[in-house]
């Protein structure tokens, strides 16, 4: 689990048991990218990241120590006094924490819980979908390739499709498999990327639609 400077033995026991989660944002949306695109979700994004991708459109994100733990059951009542029907927690890398206590919480309110993470921490949470991008400089347990409902590989240059396919050959014969582009490099990478699910139909293409409309 992910360390956080300054805090009390008691506060650091409850960060390890999930009953504290240093929580950056919460925001409702409409979720931009892979299977789930156009569906309205309550976002939680947990701040730390050990992986640190240097492509990373969230690095205000990386260091925990900003984001002091707050009650996890204050969230998931901020998204319950929202009505929402959909929560995805997100990074950072959020299974840098225990997220037992938080899915718990949601699915006894009959709201879907979905994860987006690189899989390279060990799994907690009970989870109605997880999104596994895997990332070369800390690579996924080999634990959660089997659990991934989607993999969701970001592409910024044409070598990257190797290491897509790499990943691809560890989930499961049911995981989606998205291609996504790297956001500074889509222009020249997407026709790339488009060429290649052409000639490789088990991919899908995934495009961050919710930069182009402009919501968060």
């Amino acid at each position: 689990m992910r360390k956080i400077k300054g805090l009390s033995d008691e506060l650091m026991i409850e960060l390890e048991n999930g009953l504290v989660l240093p929580v950056m944002e919460e925001f409702y949306t409409i979720q931009g990218e892979g299977f789930y695109t156009g569906r309205a979700a309550w976002f939680i994004r947990i701040g730390g990241c050990d992986v640190g991708c240097h492509w990373c459109d969230v690095k205000e994100s990386w260091n925990p120590n900003f984001f002091p733990p707050v009650p996890t059951y204050n969230v998931v009542e901020n998204a319950l006094s929202n009505g929402v029907q959909t929560v995805v927690i997100t990074g950072g890398e959020p299974l840098n924490y225990n997220l037992n206590i938080i899915t718990e919480s949601f699915q006894k309110h009959n709201i879907q819980c979905h994860l987006e993470t690189s899989g390279s921490s060990p799994l907690t949470g009970q989870w109605d979908w997880i999104c596994l991008s895997p990332k070369r400089n800390k690579r996924p347990l080999s634990s959660i390739y089997p659990l991934a409902n989607e993999l969701k590989v970001i592409i910024e240059n044409e070598a990257d499709l190797s290491w897509a396919e790499e990943n691809a050959l560890k989930v499961n014969q049911d995981c989606l498999l998205y291609l996504q582009p790297e956001w500074s490099k889509r222009e020249s990478i997407a026709p790339i990327i488009v060429s290649y699910i052409m000639k490789n139909p088990k991919w899908q293409l995934s495009l961050q639609t919710h930069k182009y409309i402009h919501i968060p």
